[in-house]
This record gives structure tokens, sequence and C-alpha cells, in this order.
């Protein structure tokens, strides 16, 4: 089989995309795996490239010439006109790059769904500057499953330390008890359990935290979410022959000997996985969403404006994103 073709969106131009960028087109690695395709700017590359000191070598292609894209090597870059280095600041939010962001995302998902793109790999946007650009979506996640058709999906986070699915992603902490239902953490569970069947090529094992200290302790705790809903949820994974443990207290879920056993870790919020994940695998950390018709991987880190375009910025999470996106479309 030819190498996979996957698009890498570009990311906010303002944040620390387009430098990790920059480094993904001249990565071996990469290049051996598949044929990269930056949904971006090149004049915003370019400038980046300038400034960093990063070599930007790719062939560039525009929406009328990528019509004719048929390379089975090297680096590339679909130049999407959507902004230009002089409309914004690195480090700055701009409703300006919120839109462009968004735009090499939409141009990726079209490409993805007519098939001429293997999948997607996406480096950070910036929700403040999407917010400003009047586009009301939490992140990447909600945007995939809206713009492709998708009836069910969720975020998981893996690397070769943890990995974890949240049944809710992108919200305050208030409103994650009313979003907890038992038909949302069943379908977080079988998505789950379809990923890493896939990459483990065996049964996955599941472990599902409570949403309350020491899991509601029976009730103490909470208003009983572990016994009214995650329980519940639970048992109607198990009659399907999905092998999940728990709902088990969050304070011990991921303690060193569970983590050696346990292939996934269903959290019920942000910060239960998250917290846990950037301790052990920060810049190693892969963003999958799962249940879409196509495939998207992303890094696992924001963009970072505090670094942008100071040559700073860590690209090792792209790498390894678009090596899973790679290894998935080959069907690996």
């Amino acid at each position: 089989m030819s190498r996979p073709r996957i698009a890498v969106t570009m990311g906010d131009p303002a944040g620390i995309g387009p430098e990790v960028c920059l480094h993904l087109l001249k990565n071996e690695a990469t290049l051996k795996q598949c044929v990269p395709i930056i949904f971006g700017d090149a004049s915003v590359l370019q400038t980046c490239a300038d400034k960093t000191g990063i070599p930007f070598d790719a062939q560039t292609w525009s929406s009328e010439t990528w019509k004719k894209f048929d390379a089975e090597n090297g680096s590339h870059v679909l130049d999407l006109g959507q902004i230009t280095p002089g409309e914004f600041k690195p480090g700055e939010v701009n409703a300006k790059t919120g839109r462009a962001g968004y735009e090499y995302i939409i141009s990726a998902i079209n490409a993805a769904l007519d098939k001429s793109i293997d999948g997607i790999t996406t480096a950070p946007i910036n929700k403040e500057a999407l917010r400003a650009a009047g586009l009301n979506y939490p992140g990447h996640t909600e945007i995939f499953a809206e713009r492709s058709g998708a009836n069910r999906s969720c975020m998981m986070l893996t690397s070769d330390e943890l990995t974890c699915s949240f049944v809710t992603v992108h919200v305050g902490y208030h409103e994650v008890p009313r979003l907890l239902t038992k038909e949302r953490i069943l379908e977080v569970i079988e998505l789950s359990a379809e990923a890493m069947t896939r990459i483990r090529n065996r049964k996955a094992r599941l472990l599902a935290c409570g949403l309350n200290p020491h899991a509601g302790e029976n009730g103490l705790f909470g208003n009983r979410e572990e016994e009214l809903i995650i329980q519940p949820a639970l048992e109607a994974a198990r009659s399907k022959g999905i092998d999940i443990t728990g709902p088990l207290p969050p304070d011990t879920a991921f303690l060193p000997e569970r983590r050696r056993e346990i292939d996934c870790f269903i959290c019920m919020y942000h910060d239960q996985g998250h917290i846990p994940l950037k301790a052990l695998a920060f810049d190693k950390a892969i963003n999958c969403t799962l249940g879409l018709p196509i495939i998207r991987t992303s890094v696992d880190h924001g963009t970072a404006c505090d670094i942008a375009w100071q040559g700073k910025a860590n690209p090792n999470s792209l790498f390894e994103a678009t090596a899973l996106a790679a290894r998935w479309a080959s069907g690996d």
C-alpha cells in the first residue's frame, strides 16, 4: 500500500501550530510513515520559518492545483489563503486567527469526507480566538462531530503510560452531574472498547472512575450518581461482553499497578483524566476523536502562546499523533 495522505491542520496561526508543523515537514520518521499535507497558509509558515530558523521546504498547492494532487511522497502544504502574517501578532488572541484555524479544520474534514486524504491530525486551536470569531465550539471534538455527521463521539487521550476517555470534556464542573446519563457513559465505554481492542489487537480491559470522592462512599457524597447512573451503565456494558471494572474512587484509580492492568480509564470529566495524563505523558499523549466516519488525531497540548514563534515548541506530540493517524489509515 502507498503511504497514507494525512492532512495536518496548522492550528491557530498565533500559537505554536506553525512552528511544530515546520518540524513535522522535515521529520524523517513522518515522511516514511505517510505523506503529510499541512492545511494552512504558506506565507505564515514561511514567516515563522524566517523568525525561528526552522527550514521550510515543501511543495505548495493552491485550492485549484490541489484538485490534481497525486503525490505519494514528500512534504506538502495546501495554501488556503485565510490569513497573512501582517494580520496578527504571535502570542496574541485574534478573531482572524480563530477564523483561520477553523477554516483549516473544515477544509480538512471536507477532504477526508470526499476521500482526498486518508486521515487528519490537528495542531492546537485557541478557544478564546474561536469565540472572538463568533464560533461557539468548545473545541475540535465538537467541530468534527458536527461537520462529519457523527451520531456519537468522544475524546480519548492515549499514551504508553496511560489512556483515558471522557464522558464530558469542556464544560464547567457544575454542569457535569446533569450531563452524566447511563446512555452517554455506555456510549463512551463502547467507543473506547472498540478503539483499544483495535490498538491492542486483543479484548480491551477498561476501568470507570466514580464522579464523587471515594466513588460516593455508598451515597455519603454527591447525589448517588455512582449507584443511579454510572453503575447501571457498567452493568449494561458487561452484558455486552465488555470487560470493565468500577466505579472506583478517582484518587486511587490511576495507581501504577492498575495502569499496568488497564487499557483505558473512563473518566467522568476533563481534569479527572487530563491531570494524570499531563503528569505522566506530557508531549507524548495523542488526542483522538472516537466514533467519527473519518480518522482524527491531535496533539495533547494547547497553543502555548507564551512561547509561540520563539523556536522553543516541542513537536513530539504532533509527530506521535500523525504517526497514529497514519497507522490507522494503513489498517495497522
